[in-house]
């Protein structure tokens, strides 16, 4: 057995970090480790010596290691200890966490993918869905599975919550460690690879959550590595990523080069990138341009479209403008205040944030200024928030009525089925899928699914577990009255929030609640003035003293008019120039989706739609352009 040692200069620079199968026995490993005084790999059959190169990178082409094998980086202190660590860009992790890595090849698969790329983002709707809890297998071929219901339902893309290396076999994903190794538990690599290239046959694209603001606290090998962090940066999850400290160069390629990787290795078709907010940079050039540079060089590359969403709570656009015009490059941000709108229209609650929100008249200045917080002051916060972002087109917002925070950080997970009744349901539906954003939805909503999402974790580490146990009980110690807190640990806890997707076959509240949603989804589809980037604004106008609005988007002879009811009782919508002749498309009050019935049919007289909408119903008018035409 033989070791040749890869040269390094600063000419050449690194090239992939982690373990890569060259064939031919050979597999090339490059860590960055300045922390350390000498960098081993430890191997089964025995312990070979990294070459030190430039800037703390250590580098080693390795003979008769292959695809499977496993290994560590044994880091020696200048103490003279040593620690044995996981590979920081390790792809797999077949032991969990705490065991050692795994040589992947992500040539040995073969694609069936060809000439598949994402749609843009206003044709898209999104799914969001967790793997463990998705499917009864709760893993990435339980996943495929179920993609039959999902092509039915008509999304085109799945968005997974996070699939990076975490403690044990449940977890949301946010406590990940390692963030290039993908769950062993949901089936790793090679398993993501068969959903990605499952998906994409059916014409699914698939986009990733990725969480690079923070690390989870337990197996988190990245300290012993290098200055991966910062306490400069503070973030609620603990310290923050070293986006522009010493030795930050090497943690920005680290992350960059994880979602290139992705795109690259696992036909990725976006990603979600998580709280943004918290990657604090004063660099010239942003983490977050930078990723979305590179990640989109590298779609373009493959022919493939690349679409990166944002998490941010600052309502600003820079996130979405190009690096010309002073922004980052992203392609779309989510729009939580278009949930909040909705959730307080319905349920009436105003604790928390959603004590800055007044129920569907947000919706008037979120679609005129994009953000409801453009310069407007938020009492939650006890500031001024965001500006107004009307120069972009809606298709760069994502929208939902629930999503894994907002049902998943009550204390009970329950969902909006639990709050609402299902003609509330059912409003939330079409509120969201005639809305001109981009849709997203939450797994299970389809069909008011009764599991709840509660938070869960399967930490092997008695004090951690014990302190999540205590601060999740102290977070919610004022909601005592509406029970116990389901013990984030618990095996129950995760087992409850299984999907039980066969209800949206099923007679009654959830089937008839998946017929709707199906259908709003195909009317999406086939009327593009609903979702196109480049019509005109929707005129949007609240009904003075009740808990309704109109929407109104026209573009040439082709207009359509929403109106939504949110009140226990009918309300006229009345909408000037608004010229018809009109047809109903969707009632969400119809017998057909186990409603009550309309409450009245539209009448237009010189121009001006009245139109009397049944309590707690969506009513979806498009013009009869045919009629027109004749």
């Amino acid at each position: 057995m033989t070791t040749t040692q890869l040269e390094a200069s600063p000419q050449s620079g690194p090239s992939q970090l982690g373990a890569r199968w060259l064939g031919g026995g050979f597999t090339a490993f490059e860590v960055w480790a300045p922390e350390a005084t000498r960098v081993e790999l430890v191997l089964d059959g025995g312990v070979r010596t990294m070459q030190p190169g430039v800037r703390g990178y250590h580098r080693l082409l390795a003979e008769d290691v292959r695809p499977g094998d496993t290994y560590r980086y044994r880091l020696h202190r200048e103490d003279g200890t040593y620690v044995d660590r996981a590979d920081p860009a390790s792809r797999f992790q077949p032991e969990g966490v705490h065991g050692p890595s795994a040589v992947d090849d992500p040539e040995g698969f073969v694609w069936t993918d060809r000439g598949f790329t994402a749609g843009p983002l206003h044709e898209q709707v999104l799914y969001e869905l967790h793997v463990g809890t998705f499917s009864p297998a709760g893993t990435f071929d339980g996943a495929i599975d179920q993609l039959p219901h999902l092509l039915e339902l008509g999304v085109t893309a799945i968005e997974l919550m996070p699939v990076w290396q975490f403690p044990g076999g449940r977890n949301w994903g946010y406590d990940g460690v390692l963030q290039y190794a993908v769950q062993d538990t949901y089936g790793g690599p090679e398993g993501l690879r068969r959903l990605v290239d499952a998906a994409h046959d059916v014409g699914i694209a698939v986009i990733l959550d990725v969480v690079y603001n923070h690390i989870g606290p337990e197996g988190n090998p990245l300290g012993d590595f290098g200055p991966y962090f910062t306490d400069l940066h503070a973030t609620p999850w603990g310290d923050g990523l070293n986006a522009d400290g010493p030795g930050s160069d090497e943690v920005r390629r680290y992350v960059v080069e994880h979602a290139v990787s992705f795109v690259r290795d696992l036909h990725l078709d976006g990603f979600r990138l998580d709280a943004v907010h918290g990657i604090i940079d004063q660099s010239a050039t942003h983490l977050l341009e930078e990723i979305a540079t590179a990640v989109h060089a590298q779609g373009e590359r493959m022919g493939r479209a690349v679409h990166l969403i944002a998490e941010s709570d600052l309502c600003d656009a820079r996130l979405m403008r190009p690096p010309a015009a002073g922004g980052y490059g992203l392609d779309a941000q989510w729009a939580d205040e278009f949930h909040h709108a909705i959730h307080v229209a319905l349920t009436g609650e105003q604790d928390a944030y959603y004590a800055d929100h007044a129920g569907l008249a947000d919706l008037v200045p979120q679609l005129r200024d994009r953000f409801l917080h453009a310069g407007r002051y938020s009492a939650f916060r006890d500031r001024t928030v965001g500006r107004p972002a009307r120069d972009l087109p809606y298709d760069r917002f994502v929208a939902c009525v629930q999503n894994h925070d907002q049902v998943g950080n009550r204390m009970m997970g329950e969902r909006l089925s639990e709050l609402v009744d299902t003609e509330g349901l059912k409003l939330a539906a079409a509120a969201l899928l005639t809305s001109p954003f981009v849709p997203m939805l939450f797994m299970g909503e389809e069909h008011a699914d009764p599991a709840p999402f509660p938070y869960f974790v399967s930490h092997t580490e008695p004090e951690l577990v014990e302190a999540v146990q205590k601060g999740r009980a102290a977070e919610f110690a004022d909601f005592a009255w509406q029970g116990e807190t389901p013990d984030p640990q618990a095996e129950t806890t995760f087992a409850s929030a299984k999907l039980e997707v066969s209800l949206a076959k099923g007679s009654g509240r959830h089937g008839a609640l998946f017929d709707l949603y199906r259908q709003l989804i195909a009317v999406r589809t086939e009327v593009p003035l609903l979702h196109r980037p480049d019509a005109p604004d929707p005129v949007t106008a609240s009904v003075p003293g009740h808990e309704a609005i109109s929407l109104h988007r026209r573009d040439g002879d082709e207009a359509v008019v929403v109106a939504i009811n949110a009140d226990d009782r009918p309300v006229e919508v009345v909408v000037p120039d608004a010229v018809g002749p009109w047809q109903v498309r969707i009632a969400t009050a119809d017998e057909r989706f186990d409603g009550p019935g309309r409450a009245g049919e539209p009448t237009e007289d010189g121009g001006v739609l009245r139109l009397l909408v049944a309590p707690r119903s969506v009513v979806l008018l498009v013009r009869d352009v045919t009629e027109v035409a004749a």
